[in-house]
C-alpha cells in the first residue's frame, strides 16, 4: 500500500468504536507501517493507538506506544511534532492513571511519570491545575489522607487550561471525593450544574452519574439514584474499559435490595475478568460482585466457556468465594506495591456490603422485590392444565388445577362416619372445592387413619390420595396408588369403583410414551364397561377420560369422536359439563377447527361462570381469549378471568392479556401486564421470564420507550443464551440492534448485527445472515460511515448470491457504490457499478414492482458515479427512460430526483434548452416545502441564465430565497 492508502486507513481506523476491533485493525496499520518510511505516519498511528488502547480496554499496551511516541518526540524534533504536542501532553494523565491499576509497575515510576509531567506543563506555560489532580489521585490511591487533601485543595484553586479534564470529567473526581469523606450533599450540588449543561466527552455523562449512585441514595434521592443507574449503566453495558464502574453499579444494585438484577449484571460482565482492563478494575469488579452474590443466596449463575474452562451453571456461594480470592489478592499486591494497607482495607469494605434498607425497584422488567421461592415452579408459558385440556386424574376435572389461596374455614359433621368423609371429599373434589376436600380427608386421617378399614373403604382413601399426588404433578406417585386402590376395589368386587380407578390409571399412564398403549386400553374398557354399569355420569366422565388419554397422545379426531359419545348433559353434573365443553374447544382448536372451537369455549366460558368456579373461569376465558379473532374480545375475556383466577393462574392470564391488547394497537397497556407477568416470574423462580422479557422489550419499542426497551431485551438475550434457546436469543438480538439504532447508539447496534451474523453462519441462514448484514450497512451509511458501511453492503451482497437472492444482491450492491460514492472513494464507486451493471443485465427481462424499482435505482447510482468522473455524457444516457419507469410504479419522488439529476447532467452539457423544460416541470411538481426544491429551483435558475434570460432567473431566486452561489 502507498503512504496515501496507509493514511487513508488510519482516518478510517479513527472512525471506528473504541474497542477490539479497532485495537486490531491499529496494530495491523502499525505492522504496516513500520516497514514504510513516513515518520511523521508512524508517530500519528502509535497516538491514535495510544487513546485506542485506554478507550478499548487495554490501557497496558498505551504504556508502550506512548513512550515511543515521546522518545520519539525527544530525539529528533520535527515541525510535524508540534502539531501534536497538546495531545502528546494530554497523555501523561493517561500513563499517570493508568500506571497506579497494575501493582507490577513500582510506585516510583509512576511519580517519576508525574514529576515529568509537571516539567513538561511548566515549560509550555501551561497550568498545573491538572498536574495536581493527578497527584491528587495517587495519595487517594495509597491511602495518604493528609496529603491528598493537601493536593485536593490544590487542584481546586489552580486555574484551568486548555489541558485540564472536562467540564463533566473535573467534576466527577470531585463527587468521588466528596462521597468518600462523608459529603454526599456538597457533591449533588456540585453535579447538578454540569449535568444540566452539554457533556461531549466519551466518559460522560456516564461517568458522573456512576459517581452520583451513592451521594443521590444516602441524601434520599431514590429516584434520582434510580435514573442515574439506568442512564448510566445502560452506556457503560458494552465497554470493556468500564469494568470498574459496572462494579459500582452490581455495588448500588447489591445496596438498594436488587440483588437479583446485582447478579444479572455479574452474569453479563463475568467473562470480562478472563480479560480484564487492568488488575484494579478486575480487583474492584471482583469484590463488589462477590458482595452481590452473597446476598442472592442460592442463585446459580451461567458462566461462559474461555479457555480451559466448559461453559456451566455455577453456585453464587462459590462463585462468590473464588471472586473474594481474587479481590483479596490483588489487593495485596497493590499494597506490597504502595507500602500501605490502604487497598485492603477498601476491599474489604467493599465485601461486607449488603442491603441498606427499603427496596429501591430499579428494573423495567420487575415490578416488585422478587420472592425467593421455596420450591420448583412451571415455566412462563405453562399454563394450567384446563387451559390445555390436560388430565391429572379424577373425575372432578382431569387437569384443573386447585387455587393456592387461604382455604375458607370448612365445618364438617362431628359424626360423619370414614365413608361419608370419603364421599363428601369425592364430591368436593369434582365440584373444585378444595378447601372441604382438604378438610374431609384431613378429618379422616385424624379420625380413621389407624382403623382397620374394609378394603372399599381404605380403596377410596388410596384413590382420593392418588388424585392428591396427580394435582401435584407427582406421577408416579399417582400410578402407584391408583393400582393399589384398583386392587383394593377387586378385593372388595366393586365393579363400577373398578372401572372408575382403571379409567383414571389409564390417563395417567398415557402421560408417558413407555405406558402410553397400556393406558389406552384399560381407559378404553373402562368406559366401555361404565357404559353397562354406570349412570350417566359415570358414562359421561368414562367417555372424557378416553377423550383426555387420546389427547395426551396428540389424536386429535379420535378424542373428538369420544366426546361425543358422552351423555348431553353428563347425568346433570353441571361441574362435569362444563369440563367436557373445555376440553372439547381445546380438541376443535388443536384440530384448526377454530369456529366450533370459539363457541365450545365461549359454552365452557358460560358454564363456569354461572357455577362461579374461578379456575373453570379462567381456563375457559383463556381459551376464549385464545380463539377470538377481535383481540378487544380477547382482552375482556381476560379482565373476566383475572377477576376469578387462582393465584398460580394470574401469570398465563397477564401474558394472554398483554398479547391481546398488543394485538389491539394498546402497547402501552401490554407493557403494564407483561411487566406483571415477568415479576410473577421471577418470584416464582421460573426460567420462561427471559421469553417474556423479549416481548415486553419489544411492548417498550412500540411505545417508544427505548431506554427500557434496551434494558430489558439485554436481559433478555442473557437469559435466552442461558437457556440455549439461540434462535429466540438471536431474534431479540436482532429487536435490540433496532433499539439501539433508533437511541443513537450506533456502535453497539452494529456489533449485534455482527454478532447476528456470525451466528446465521450457515447455509440455511445465508438470507437472513445477509439482511443483517445489510442492515448493519445502513445504520452506518446513515450516520455517514461511508467506507464501513460500504463493506457492510458488499458483505451482504454476497450473502445474497449465495442464497441465490439476484434482486436483493442487485439492492445491496447498489447501496455499497452509494457509500463508496459518498465517501469518495471513486475506483471502488466504479467497481461496484460494474458489478451492478453485470448484475443487473441478468435480471433486465425482470418486470414485477419491485425489480422495476431497483433496476431504476442501479441505473441512477451508476450514473452518480459516472457524474464525478467527468462522463456525463454516459451518466446522462443511463437515465433514459428511468424516470417514466419509476412513475409507473408510482415512485413518484424517486422519478423527480432522477429527473432533477438528469437536469443537472444537461446543464453540464451545454445544454440549457433541453434542461429548462425538465426542470421547470419537475419544479412545478413538487412539494413547496420538500427539500429538492431549493436545488432544482437553483438549477432551473442556471438554466434561465445561460438561456440569456437574466430577469426570470433573478425572479426565481428572489422566490426560493437564492443567491448565486447557492
Amino acid at each position: 500500500m502507498s503512504d496515501e492508502d496507509l493514511w487513508r486507513v488510519l482516518r478510517g481506523i479513527a472512525d471506528m468504536p473504541y474497542g477490539a476491533g479497532q485495537i486490531a485493525a491499529l496494530e495491523q496499520l502499525l505492522r504496516r507501517v513500520d516497514t514504510a518510511d513516513d515518520r511523521h505516519l508512524a508517530f500519528v498511528t502509535r497516538m491514535q493507538a495510544t487513546t485506542g488502547y485506554v478507550y478499548g480496554g487495554e490501557p497496558a499496551k498505551s504504556f508502550v506506544s506512548f513512550s515511543w511516541c515521546l522518545s520519539e518526540f525527544d530525539r529528533d524534533p520535527q515541525p510535524y511534532h508540534q502539531g501534536h504536542l497538546h495531545q502528546l501532553l494530554w497523555h501523561f494523565k493517561y500513563m499517570v492513571s493508568g500506571l497506579l491499576k497494575f501493582p507490577e509497575v513500582p510506585l516510583d515510576r509512576t511519580y517519576a511519570v508525574l514529576d515529568d509531567m509537571e516539567r513538561r506543563y511548566r515549560a509550555g506555560g501551561h497550568s498545573l491545575q491538572t498536574v495536581h489532580k493527578h497527584r491528587f489521585r495517587v495519595a487517594d490511591h495509597v491511602g495518604d489522607a493528609e496529603a491528598a487533601a493537601h493536593w485536593y485543595r490544590l487542584w481546586q484553586t489552580t486555574p484551568r487550561d486548555d489541558l485540564s479534564d472536562c467540564a463533566g470529567c473535573d467534576p466527577t473526581s470531585q463527587v468521588g471525593y466528596l462521597a468518600e469523606t462523608g459529603r454526599d450533599a456538597e457533591a449533588v450540588a456540585l453535579a447538578e450544574p454540569v449535568l444540566a449543561g452539554r457533556l461531549t466527552c466519551t466518559e460522560q455523562p456516564q461517568a458522573i452519574l456512576t459517581a452520583l449512585l451513592l451521594p443521590y441514595l444516602r441524601t434520599g434521592r431514590g429516584e434520582a439514584a434510580r435514573d442515574a443507574h439506568r442512564e448510566a449503566y445502560r452506556r457503560l453495558r458494552g465497554n470493556l474499559a468500564d469494568l470498574w464502574d459496572i462494579g459500582d453499579h452490581i455495588e448500588f444494585c447489591t445496596l438498594t435490595g436488587n440483588e437479583g438484577r446485582a447478579v444479572e449484571l455479574v452474569e453479563r460482565h463475568l467473562d470480562w475478568l478472563d480479560r480484564p482492563p487492568s488488575p484494579a478494575a478486575a480487583m474492584h469488579f471482583a469484590a463488589t460482585a462477590a458482595a452481590a452474590l452473597r446476598q442472592a443466596g442460592t442463585a446459580t449463575l451461567y458462566r461462559r466457556a474461555a479457555e480451559g474452562r466448559p461453559a456451566a451453571e455455577v453456585p453464587a456461594s462459590a462463585l462468590a468465594d473464588e471472586l473474594t480470592e481474587t479481590a483479596t489478592g490483588l489487593a495485596a499486591r497493590f499494597d506490597t506495591r504502595n507500602g500501605t494497607t490502604c487497598q485492603s482495607e477498601w476491599i474489604g469494605r467493599r465485601l461486607a456490603v449488603r442491603s441498606s434498607g427499603e427496596h429501591l425497584p430499579l428494573s423495567a422488567s420487575v415490578r416488585r422485590r422478587p420472592a425467593r421461592p421455596v420450591s420448583p415452579a412451571r415455566p412462563a408459558g405453562d399454563e394450567p392444565a384446563a387451559s390445555q385440556g390436560g388430565s391429572s386424574s379424577g373425575d372432578r376435572g382431569e387437569g384443573v388445577r386447585a387455587g393456592t389461596g387461604e382455604p375458607p374455614t370448612v365445618t364438617l359433621p362431628a359424626d360423619a362416619g370414614p365413608d361419608d368423609l370419603l364421599d363428601l371429599a369425592e364430591m368436593s373434589w369434582g365440584r373444585h372445592d378444595r378447601a372441604t376436600f382438604r378438610a374431609a380427608l384431613v378429618a379422616f386421617d385424624d379420625r380413621f387413619g389407624a382403623d382397620d378399614l374394609p378394603a372399599r373403604t381404605a380403596a377410596h382413601r388410596l384413590a382420593l390420595r392418588a388424585a392428591e399426588h396427580g394435582d401435584e404433578d407427582d406421577i408416579a406417585g399417582a400410578v402407584e396408588m391408583n393400582r393399589a386402590a384398583l386392587e383394593l376395589y377387586r378385593e372388595a368386587a366393586d365393579e363400577v369403583s373398578i372401572q372408575v380407578v382403571a379409567g383414571r390409571l389409564g390417563v395417567l399412564l398415557t402421560r408417558s410414551d413407555e405406558a402410553a398403549e397400556e393406558g389406552l386400553t384399560l381407559v378404553r374398557e373402562a368406559a366401555e364397561a361404565l357404559d353397562r354399569l354406570g349412570d350417566d355420569r359415570q358414562r359421561a366422565a368414562g367417555h372424557d377420560r378416553v377423550a383426555l388419554a387420546l389427547l395426551h397422545r396428540e389424536r386429535w379426531a379420535d378424542a373428538l369422536a369420544a366426546l361425543d359419545r358422552a351423555p348431553a348433559d353428563a347425568g346433570g353434573d353441571q361441574h362435569l359439563t362444563a369440563r367436557i365443553a373445555l376440553h372439547r374447544a381445546h380438541l376443535l382448536e388443536q384440530s384448526d377447527r377454530a369456529d366450533e372451537a370459539r363457541v365450545a369455549a365461549g359454552e365452557a366460558r358460560r358454564l363456569a361462570g354461572e357455577l362461579g368456579i374461578g379456575e373453570l373461569v379462567t381456563a375457559a376465558c383463556l381459551a376464549y381469549a385464545r380463539l377470538v379473532d377481535d383481540p378487544a374480545d380477547a382482552v375482556d375475556a381476560c379482565d373476566e378471568a383475572l377477576r376469578s383466577a387462582p393465584a398460580e393462574a394470574e401469570l398465563p392470564v397477564r401474558v394472554a392479556r398483554a398479547r391481546a391488547l398488543l394485538s389491539a394497537n394498546r402497547a402501552a397497556d401490554a407493557v403494564d401486564d407483561f411487566v406483571e407477568a415477568v415479576t410473577l416470574c421471577v418470584e416464582r423462580g421460573a426460567e420462561g421470564d427471559a421469553f417474556l422479557r423479549w416481548e415486553l422489550a419489544n411492548a417498550y419499542r412500540m411505545v417508544g420507550r427505548l431506554a427500557e426497551a434496551a434494558e430489558v431485551a439485554e436481559e433478555a438475550v442473557l437469559g435466552l443464551d442461558r437457556l440455549g434457546a439461540q434462535a429466540e436469543a438471536d431474534r431479540c438480538r436482532h429487536l435490540l440492534a433496532g433499539v439501539y439504532a433508533g437511541l443513537g447508539e450506533i456502535d453497539p447496534a452494529v456489533a449485534l448485527l455482527e454478532q447476528l451474523a456470525e451466528n446465521l453462519d450457515g447455509p440455511d441462514n445465508l438470507p437472513h445472515r445477509a439482511q443483517v448484514l445489510e442492515e448493519a450497512g445502513g445504520i452506518l451509511y446513515d450516520v455517514d460511515r461511508d467506507a464501513v458501511a460500504a463493506e457492510r453492503f458488499a458483505a451482504a451482497a454476497t450473502a445474497y448470491r449465495l442464497a441465490d437472492l439476484r434482486l436483493d444482491e442487485l439492492r445491496a450492491r447498489r447501496r455499497e457504490a452509494y457509500a463508496w460514492f459518498w465517501c469518495d472513494d471513486r475506483p471502488a464507486a466504479l467497481r461496484a457499478v460494474e458489478q451492478v451493471d453485470e448484475l443487473a443485465a441478468t435480471l433486465a427481462e425482470m418486470v414485477e414492482p419491485a425489480a422495476t424499482y431497483e433496476l431504476a435505482m442501479a441505473a441512477e447510482a451508476g450514473a452518480r458515479v459516472l457524474t464525478v468522473e467527468d462522463r456525463p455524457d454516459e451518466a446522462l444516457r443511463r437515465l433514459a427512460g428511468v424516470p417514466d419507469r419509476l412513475r409507473s410504479i408510482e415512485a413518484f419522488g424517486e422519478a423527480a430526483q432522477v429527473e432533477i439529476l438528469a437536469g443537472e447532467l444537461l446543464l453540464r452539457l451545454d445544454r440549457p434548452a433541453e434542461a429548462e423544460p425538465l426542470l421547470r416541470r419537475v419544479l412545478g411538481g413538487l412539494p413547496a416545502d420538500s427539500r429538492p426544491v431549493r436545488q432544482t429551483a437553483w438549477l432551473l435558475a442556471r438554466a434561465l441564465d445561460l438561456l440569456d434570460r437574466p430577469t426570470e432567473a433573478a425572479a426565481l431566486r428572489a422566490e426560493h430565497h437564492l443567491d448565486e452561489d447557492h
